[in-house]
Order: C-alpha cells, then sequence, then structure tokens
C-alpha cells in the first residue's frame, strides 16, 4: 500500500503544534489552510517511509562530503596508492624434448684432412668432432682418419660432387680394404651408427645436414624395404626379411657446403668444418659428369632394368679430375 502523496512532499510552510481532534480511528493535524485526516495505517506508513528518507539522507550527505574533501586535499606523499593488479605469471614451458645434436654442439677433438686435385695440393680441412653428442660416429671417423682400424681415408677419392655438398666414396667393402680391416679384428658393421641416427633423427630440429656439417652415410634411402617371407626351418614355418640390395659400410662421408636437407634420409651428422672451408668449395667447383635423367632413354633403360642405365646413373655427379686426401689424421 503506498503512502499519501501529500505526506511525502514537504509543505511549503512551517507545521505548527500537532492537535488531534475527532474520534479514536482517525486523526486530524491542523495546519493552515490546509486540513487532512489520516488512517492510523497510513499515519503508520507515512511516518516510516519519513524515517527512511531521513536516515538515508543523513547517511549519504557525509558520504558525499567526505568525497568532495578527498577530491579538495592534495595529493600526499604519505597516500597510498592502490596497488595495480598483477597480471598472473605465464606457466613455463615444459622443456622440448627435441635436442638440436646439428650445430653449436662440443668438439671433443679435431682430425684434418689434406687435399690435392689432378696432384696439385689444395690445402688443409680441420674438423671438430661431436665425441659427446654422437660417440659412435665420431669414433668410427677418429679410428678411420687415424689409421686405427687398419685402414685409413688416405690415398682415397672424392666420389660424388653435389651443388649442395661433396661426399667421399670412402673405404671398399670389398679387395685390400676389406682385408685389412679384417687382419686387424675390425669390422664394417653399422649397426650402432643406424641405431645414432635414429636417435639423431627423432631429436634434431629441422635441417640436420647445414652448411659446413660433417656426415657419414650410414644407409641408402633408395633402397626399397625388406619383405617379409616364409621361411622353412627345423620343421617349422617362421617369418623372415628378405634384404634387397645392398647396405653402406658406413666409411663414405659428406661435407655440406650448403644447407643440404637431401642427406638427412642417409646420414649421421658427426662434426663441422672448423678451418678450410674454401678448400670445400674449391672441390665443389671441379667439373663432373652431369645429370641425364630426364633423358627419354635413360627413363625407358631404367625402368626396364638394362644395366647400362644403373653403370650411367653411378658415374652421374663424379668428378673429371682426381680429388684424393694425400694425407689424414689427428691434431689433438
Amino acid at each position: 500500500m503506498q503512502s499519501s502523496p501529500q505526506f511525502l512532499q514537504p509543505s511549503a510552510y512551517p507545521l505548527p503544534p500537532k492537535q488531534i481532534q475527532g474520534t479514536s480511528t482517525t486523526k486530524t493535524l491542523s495546519i493552515p489552510n490546509q486540513c487532512c485526516k489520516f488512517s492510523r495505517r497510513e499515519l503508520a506508513i507515512g511516518t516510516s517511509s519519513s524515517l527512511l528518507l531521513l536516515l538515508g539522507s543523513q547517511a549519504i550527505e557525509p558520504l558525499n562530503l567526505s568525497r568532495a574533501r578527498a577530491d579538495e586535499l592534495p595529493d600526499s606523499p604519505d597516500k597510498i596508492e592502490p596497488e595495480p593488479e598483477l597480471e598472473p605469471e605465464p606457466e613455463p614451458e615444459e622443456p622440448s624434448r627435441k635436442v638440436d645434436y646439428c650445430s653449436d654442439q662440443n668438439v671433443t677433438n679435431r682430425a684434418f684432412l689434406e687435399v690435392s686435385v689432378d696432384g696439385e695440393p689444395i690445402g688443409r680441412i680441420v674438423i671438430g668432432l661431436y665425441g659427446d653428442g654422437t660417440p659412435v660416429g665420431s669414433a668410427r671417423f677418429n679410428k678411420l682418419v687415424s689409421g686405427a682400424a687398419g685402414v685409413s681415408y688416405r690415398r682415397k677419392e672424392f666420389a660424388r660432387i653435389m651443388p649442395n655438398y661433396v661426399q667421399h666414396g670412402g673405404l671398399r667393402s670389398f679387395g685390400v680394404d676389406a682385408e685389412l680391416a679384417k687382419n686387424t679384428g675390425r669390422t664394417m658393421t653399422i649397426d650402432n651408427l643406424v641405431d645414432e641416427w635414429e636417435k639423431q633423427s627423432e631429436g634434431c630440429q629441422g635441417t640436420k645436414n647445414v652448411a659446413r656439417s660433417v656426415s657419414i652415410i650410414v644407409r641408402d634411402p633408395s633402397k626399397p624395404p625388406p619383405k617379409m617371407k616364409l621361411v622353412a626351418r627345423k620343421g617349422k614355418l617362421e617369418i623372415d626379411q628378405e634384404e634387397l640390395g645392398k647396405d653402406v659400410n658406413g666409411t663414405e662421408f659428406t661435407i655440406a657446403v650448403k644447407d643440404s636437407p637431401e642427406l638427412d634420409a642417409s646420414a649421421l651428422v658427426i662434426g663441422r668444418v672448423l678451418d678450410g672451408m674454401d678448400v670445400v668449395e674449391r672441390i665443389g667447383q671441379v667439373k663432373t659428369v652431369k645429370e641425364n635423367t630426364s633423358s627419354p632413354y635413360f627413363r625407358v633403360a631404367k625402368l626396364i632394368g638394362d644395366k647400362r642405365a644403373v653403370v650411367a646413373e653411378r658415374g652421374f655427379n663424379r668428378p673429371y679430375s682426381k680429388v684424393i686426401i694425400t694425407n689424414c689424421g689427428l691434431m689433438d
């Protein structure tokens, strides 16, 4: 129930002392030029509403006054500024599982290669090996450079010269090289090298064979996967893998003149060139047999398995000049 509008609006005249007239059910307030009658219920509600309005105005006025005074006061040095809300600190990112094995690794020891082109010395290449990151591949290269494996890279040729890298032919897995290695109790198995290459492939981000990288060839990317077949052994049928082609012997190595992502599928990075990149670039400038894979005759011969296509393919990118390692060894 709403109170009377006349009661809520303040009167323009001062109120005289209250004079109560009438019966017990009604009370009359004497106001000059006005006379209003209220029931007890209306009077109670009107009184409560006036009290609430009075209390509300008294509570708001001090608050407004305090705010006005605060605005007028100059800033004091003792005034405490509210602290700005701090943004929540970002959660620390989990360390990446991938580790870059390809660059800026610790060099454990150094090796050198002295190279000649058609009998003319062109300089020395100094290689830093990653003994901590690739211990198996570095140990293999150390033994072949120093001759500790019974054989070495001395007097061996660079077999391929590509636009992005140069490739040394390594040691033969047959003939004199294999016989010398066998006499010293060494083998040319590459099982551990493949395991190390797989670990590097999983852990290295981006291109592994970047410029200046030295790598060992541990697999042939063109070799098809082994076929599964049933073999009878001792009266039982067993599943075996039929190997196709011949594995590399893990002695060929490459030196990247430029970033060479095409080597990532076959080569294990074991070090980098510390000095003598001008010698590597000089090797890369030697004239070679141009590829002729776009020839229709070569395509047909390759498709039907003609041996002449295989022989021709092996000769692609081979240098016309003899690029030989005349001397090699460890420096420390």
